[in-house]
């Protein structure tokens, strides 16, 4: 899923959002038949995660798509495994946040580094947080790791697949670390730092889904790409992820509503995918109305409750994850942006 800050505009997806679609919905959609099939569903959301590392390199081609791809499974793999053991060791509260202020602050610099897109870590923060909350014991860990693994490894393989007709979006400068890395981490250490304390207030669980929202806004700042206009992206994708995530809300409690069973639930799931990331990078809060079931319904696989509750405390912490991802935005200002300003014309 493409969110990064330069979307193209148009709600309409040309030929090539629909093959990237397509790929990643696949890298998910293979390995998750298999997993229905077998009747366990309970498991989807380790695939879900493995299935993410088709999403980058959404315009590049060749090995330069397959080099980022492979850099942001290992990620993902490694955000999963990290969840796993936080669940295997049953992990307070002020344990997740610490491990996921590190791993945000970390992922920052490596992806700015790597030159990853989708850019930041989100979707690295959000595999700790969610396999985090799995309850222990629903499979062992290797297994669940497994899974992610060799998910990930299918996205790479699919990636390969009509990558010669497409035309990168993305140029071949030099791997040096963008000059606002640092600053743009220290965003993110913020914003996930506030999020996680009020989710040490709040729970476990409102901890995971606030920090991960936090995350959200941040994700509309290229480090390597000063611009004037970053708090006016950071707000626009603010209010984007707020009123896709109450819409997204609604669609999940019309599908808890129907009382559907497991494998039909997991099969949502899958299809979710697709909508998702075809509308990702052309209507940001029209794929997040897509993106949010998916989450939810995955987690409710997992680890059921009671869904009004559930809807209740996602869209709250929302709310407070998406509020400090802006107020670090603001508060933390950007030395690339300064020199932009300076720069004689």
């Amino acid at each position: 899923m493409d969110a990064s800050a330069r979307t193209r505009p148009g709600a309409r997806p040309d030929r090539h959002d629909h093959w990237h679609a397509l790929r990643v919905a696949a890298g998910l959609a293979l390995p998750g038949a298999l997993l229905l099939a077998f009747g366990r569903p309970e498991l989807l959301v380790y695939m879900v995660f493995g299935s993410f590392t088709g999403i980058y390199g959404r315009g590049e081609s060749g090995w330069r798509r397959t080099r980022h791809q492979l850099q942001a499974g290992v990620l993902l793999c490694a955000g999963v495994a990290l969840g796993v053991m936080l669940s295997s060791l049953h992990a307070r509260t002020w344990m997740l946040v610490a491990v996921e202020v590190v791993f945000a602050t970390a992922g920052s610099v490596i992806a700015d580094a790597l030159r990853l897109r989708p850019v930041g870590p989100f979707f690295f923060l959000f595999a700790i947080g969610a396999t985090a909350t799995v309850p222990a014991g629903l499979v062992a860990p290797q297994s669940a790791i497994g899974l992610c693994v060799g998910t990930a490894l299918l996205s790479v393989l699919i990636g390969l697949i009509g990558s010669s007709g497409e035309t990168p979006q993305t140029d071949d400068r030099p791997r040096r670390l963008p000059p606002d890395a640092g600053t743009h981490a220290l965003r993110y250490a913020l914003a996930v730092s506030a999020a996680g304390g009020a989710g040490l207030l709040l729970g476990f669980d409102h901890a995971n889904w606030a920090m991960a929202a936090a995350a959200v806004p941040l994700g509309a700042i290229d480090s390597g790409r000063p611009s004037e206009r970053d708090i006016t992206r950071v707000l626009t994708r603010a209010g984007h992820r707020t009123a896709g995530t109450l819409a997204g809300l609604v669609l999940t409690g019309v599908f808890l509503a129907l009382g559907l069973p497991p494998v039909a639930v997991g099969t949502l799931v899958i299809a979710l995918l697709f909508p998702t990331e075809l509308f990702m990078a052309r209507h940001y809060a029209l794929a997040v109305g897509f993106f949010t079931p998916l989450v939810m319904l995955m987690t409710e696989l997992a680890d059921p409750t009671d869904p009004f509750t559930l809807i209740l405390y996602r869209g709250l912490d929302t709310v407070i994850g998406v509020a400090a991802g802006v107020a670090a935005a603001v508060l933390v200002g950007r030395r690339g942006a300064t020199r932009f300003r300076r720069r004689p014309r």
